[in-house]
């Protein structure tokens, strides 16, 4: 049976990589850092880091303390969760698969020889230098794209169009300071609307969306952010409610482009 897999990053995007993994038999660990600051949620495993156990679409991820109680209670379709963001973890065990899902839009460590066979989601990579394979994670035409050598799209800092709307969609944080929320995730809210508050070094500063729509993700309550730090998104769609709790179309191909790697890898099919 093949190792564990590594995992870097359990956000939504990571997440559906590790759910479509799991689901396939494989065993999945991953690790994450002290304080994760994923909005959506729902859907991302990273929140065992918070809650001690995050289930997903049915799916539960449970947070351990070491690398060996995670080799040792990991099972198929039951990935675990490590804090450790610098995957110190490494110096003690060598996987034959790392994926790195952090989605920084650049490299935060990790390195090829990191495992016998390396995988990054989106840009700040480059194929066949840093790491083995990049997976293309821009919607588009070329969303889950495997690329050899060479690097994603660029992040252009503009999200992706839902309902017609963009960057208006997206909330951050007017000030530093810690954000604590107003509403919860799939809440309908309107233009002009207060979705939380940030307790500053000026007082309390309300965070207030652009746009009407469903609370699609939101940060952690209590974290501490910076002036311009993402920490909600709105959806535009009434139907969009249905969804929050639902690993996205977009993480579920970048996910089945990371199976087809893994599955080519455990084949021998890979150069």
């Amino acid at each position: 049976m093949m190792k564990p897999i590594i995992v870097r990053g359990g956000g939504d995007l990571a997440t559906g990589t590790i759910y479509r993994l799991s689901k396939s038999g494989y065993l999945v660990i991953v690790l994450e850092s002290q304080k994760p600051s994923a909005i959506r949620r729902q859907v991302s495993f990273c929140q065992a880091v918070y809650e001690g156990i995050m289930e997903v679409e049915g799916m539960a991820c449970t947070k351990v303390e070491s690398i060996e109680k995670a080799l040792e209670t990991v099972e198929p379709g039951k990935p675990v969760l490590l804090v450790d963001e610098e995957a110190h973890c490494l110096k003690k065990y060598h996987p034959q698969i790392l994926i790195d899902g952090i989605l920084a839009k650049k490299n935060l460590g990790t390195r090829r020889e990191m495992a016998d066979l390396t995988i990054a989601l989106g840009p700040g990579f480059e194929a066949g230098k840093e790491v083995d394979y990049v997976i293309e994670t821009k919607r588009g035409h070329y969303l889950g794209r495997i690329i050899e050598k060479g690097f994603a799209i660029p992040n252009t800092g503009v999200p992706g169009i839902i309902g017609g709307y963009g960057k208006e969609r997206v909330i951050h944080a007017p000030c530093r300071g810690i954000f604590h929320q107003h509403h919860e995730i799939g809440d309908w809210v309107e233009a002009g609307e207060s979705i939380g508050w940030i307790e500053s070094e000026i007082g309390i500063v309300e965070v207030r969306t652009e746009i009407s729509g469903v609370v699609r993700g939101i940060i952690q309550d209590g974290y501490e952010v910076t002036e311009h730090f993402k920490t909600a998104d709105v959806d535009p769609r009434k139907e969009s409610r249905e969804y929050c709790p639902l690993i996205s179309d977009k993480a579920k191909c970048i996910a089945g482009s990371v199976l087809e790697l893994v599955c080519a890898y455990e084949k021998g099919m890979l150069k």
